[in-house]
């Protein structure tokens, strides 16, 4: 029988997920998600279950709303890593979910990077 994408990306999500937390325990994650039309991400303290920061490209002051590509990514990783800076956090651990480190996912992380954010 075969795997549906959904089923195997949700199976690399967890193994992806549960690696990461294993090495990086006591860290803030950076979890992105991307759909077809936005790509969002946020700064997560899994300790205390709290949301420390996010950003979105449905956001109207990113004006990017309803855009999913690589600029979109960009400004999404550069306002992650202000917010990020203003919350407090310098470093955290990138948590890409189920999602290839490739194109967006990638220039989001760059540029999160560039911005101060030690990942």
């Amino acid at each position: 029988m075969a795997n549906s994408k959904r089923t195997l990306f949700l199976k690399r999500r967890l193994r992806v997920r549960n690696k990461l937390r294993k090495v990086n325990a006591g860290r803030a994650r950076l979890s992105v998600h991307r759909s077809n039309k936005n790509i969002s991400v946020q700064l997560i303290d899994d300790v205390n279950g709290v949301t420390l920061a996010s950003a979105s490209s449905l956001e109207k002051d990113l004006g990017m709303v309803g855009k999913n590509n690589v600029e979109a990514a960009t400004k999404v990783g550069a306002a992650i890593a202000e917010r990020a800076k203003k919350a407090g956090v310098t470093e955290a651990y990138f948590d890409r979910g189920g999602f290839l480190f490739h194109g967006k996912v990638k220039a989001l992380a760059d540029a999160a990077r560039e911005g101060g954010l030690k990942i």
